[in-house]
């Protein structure tokens, strides 16, 4: 492994996160507000109540979570930054970047090194999140559990992960479930899937954000094949969804002119369209970005007029 990978990536269960594409964790557990369940069914990321929680969570998760809460209480983020796993280190509200780094730091030295940043709460600032892993060194995690809205943004801001898992929806019945395995029957099978499926939901969202939004801005350079086929499989996502976007745009334009289809075409425009374009692409260059325009523009003119003969 390279010294630069080892600087920018964490390793974190099965995900690398700081190198190559943004991660998304959905699960992660608190137990100060969470239940006990759901750290022993195995989890990514676990923040403990009191150092008498940290031998189980070095059972049963990846990483610990040194919670915004509590990153004033020195002896807990001692205890939680020597575990041997690695440390997640949320900033506080009324933290300043310097003293979060300060933390992480701290954490990097009780511990092997292993450190990840997290911003997160109700508002993440996201404006530090670049700032931070430039001046750091480390990877940057943000929870978006609280506004999933914030994902595409995140990872724009140069998020390196999102975190969307919440262990708040459903504690009761997890509970109760726990202890009576047969006290649900139906109605609590029914509303264990219509979590699953809320909690599907949330990770496409926050999967498209990674796909589309990564793909567009974050620099890969994969080592394998399979990664380079991934990495590729990524851009194609945004490409697409970029040309549906697109179609959609050329079918309002259509209606709009005065002479619409393919008689309508400007070519002048169109050039103009491709030179712009070189400049963003100059190894692709006028010429092939002229027949691929060319390709997409006519594409988009049969779409119209299928949809105007319907």
């Amino acid at each position: 492994m390279s010294s630069t990978l080892e600087r920018h990536a964490v390793a974190v269960g099965g995900l690398l996160v700081g190198a190559g594409p943004a991660v998304v964790i959905s699960d992660r557990v608190s137990l100060r507000t969470g239940p006990r369940a759901a750290l022993r069914a195995g989890v990514t990321l676990a923040e403990p109540a009191t150092a008498a929680d940290l031998p189980e969570i070095a059972e049963h998760a990846a990483a610990v979570v040194v919670g915004a809460s509590w990153t004033r209480d020195i002896p807990l983020v001692r205890a939680a930054a020597g575990l041997g796993l690695p440390v997640v280190v949320e900033r506080r509200a009324a933290a300043s970047m310097e003293e979060w780094l300060q933390l992480a730091a701290y954490c990097a030295g009780e511990g092997d090194g292993r450190v990840i940043l997290c911003e997160g709460g109700r508002r993440p600032d996201l404006a530090l999140v670049r700032a931070a892993r430039a001046a750091s060194g480390r990877p940057v995690l943000v929870d978006v559990s609280a506004d999933l809205g914030l994902s595409a943004a995140a990872v724009a801001a140069g998020a390196d992960g999102l975190i969307i898992g919440t262990d708040a929806e459903g504690t009761e019945a997890d509970e109760t479930d726990a202890a009576d395995p047969g006290a649900a029957g139906v109605n609590g099978a029914a509303t264990a899937a219509g979590r699953a499926a809320a909690s599907a939901a949330r990770r496409r969202v926050a999967e498209e954000a990674v796909t589309v939004v990564g793909a567009l801005l974050r620099d890969e350079r994969p080592g394998t094949l399979a990664e380079c086929r991934q990495a590729i499989d990524r851009v194609d996502a945004a490409l697409a969804t970029l040309l549906e976007r697109r179609a959609e745009l050329a079918g309002m334009v259509q209606r709009l002119k005065p002479v619409g289809g393919f008689a309508g075409r400007d070519l002048g425009r169109e050039r103009d369209v491709v030179a712009r374009m070189a400049v963003r692409a100059p190894a692709l260059g006028e010429s092939r970005l002229s027949a691929i325009m060319n390709a997409v523009i006519e594409a988009g003119l049969h779409l119209a007029e299928e949809r105007s003969d319907r």
